[in-house]
């Protein structure tokens, strides 16, 4: 079953438009992509930081090395 798409516009100049034709690339995939790995970034960046609201309210307790590797994790995927 394939999800239903929806469609969204990006408008580039010509410039940038004729040096895409160039690079063999399927566009829409990789914007698709870039959008997805974007959303995960913010999705995590959102979870450290009520995850660490929740620290400074006293509310719960977190695995040593836990905070070190989600900030390292969150830089590698910058």
């Amino acid at each position: 079953m394939v999800a239903a798409m929806s469609t969204i516009t990006v408008k580039v100049g010509r410039e940038l438009k004729e040096r895409m034709k160039k690079v063999r690339i399927n566009w829409s995939e990789y914007i698709r992509d870039a959008i997805n790995r974007r959303i995960q970034l913010e999705e995590r960046r959102r979870a450290a930081e009520r995850l660490l609201e929740d620290l400074k309210a006293g509310g719960c307790t977190v695995p040593k090395g836990f905070i070190n590797g989600s900030i390292r994790e969150l830089r590698d995927a910058r």
